[in-house]
């Protein structure tokens, strides 16, 4: 097997255990946290909220795998900084929809 292809494996792996992450946030009675080793608080209504953030832990992992498919091209393709950076944007986009969306609307305040 080449190189390319368990790197892409591996990324692919990744990006399952995400959705894996978002579908134990659909199962969830308790609210789910977005940021490691940090409390939810108060939830106005916590199968919304976890709905809200399972669908985003899910589209997170769905664009991941996308964006490894250039990990494809090799290890010396100057596509592989395109998957690197694109998941950078990714993170920051993820964190601001949580903030900004999520958080806003199911925080008790």
């Amino acid at each position: 097997m080449d190189g390319k292809w368990i790197g892409f494996i591996i990324w692919c792996f990744v990006g399952m255990m995400l959705i894996g992450v978002g579908i134990f946030s659909l199962c969830s009675r308790k609210p789910v946290g977005f940021w490691a080793n940090a409390n939810v608080g108060e939830v106005t209504n916590i199968k919304q909220y976890n709905c809200a953030v399972a669908k985003l832990f899910l589209l997170y992992g769905i664009v991941f795998i996308v964006l490894g498919i250039p990990l494809l091209a090799g290890q010396n393709s100057a596509w592989v900084v395109l998957s690197a950076v694109s998941v950078m944007i990714e993170s920051i986009i993820a964190m601001a929809i949580y903030i900004m969306v999520i958080e806003k609307k199911y925080k008790k305040r």
